[in-house]
């Protein structure tokens, strides 16, 4: 069974840093893509970054520039550095990984920007 474990999410004034980290129960854990997705209150799920199995990163406009997300395949972990943030970053965050079509989440680490 995958297991998706969030953590690192917190409280952090606007122009802060914080670095979500998930880690993955799955033993090839490096044959697969991983997102990281994020939920504001009352609004839809979006999806924030992606990362290939090869490393290959893309971000959502809203974020390029104060976001990387990067891959340990030997830790079996995916992280998202968030630098310069801001209070619409503010939201639940997710990570996410796609097995023959079928999708798992973790349980969602909140990440709270206070202005």
């Amino acid at each position: 069974q995958v297991q998706l474990v969030e953590s690192g999410g917190g409280l952090v004034q606007a122009g802060g840093s914080l670095r979500l980290s998930c880690a993955a129960s799955i033993s090839i854990f490096r044959f697969y893509g991983m997102d990281w997705y994020r939920q504001a209150p009352g609004k839809q799920r979006e999806v924030v970054a992606t990362i290939t199995s090869g490393g290959s990163a893309n971000y959502a406009d809203s974020v390029k520039g104060r976001f990387t997300i990067s891959r340990d395949n030997a830790e079996k972990k995916v992280f998202l550095q968030m630098i310069s943030l801001k209070p619409e970053d503010t939201a639940v965050y997710y990570c996410h990984l796609q097995i023959d079509g079928r999708d798992y989440w973790g349980q969602g680490t909140r990440v709270t920007v206070s202005s």
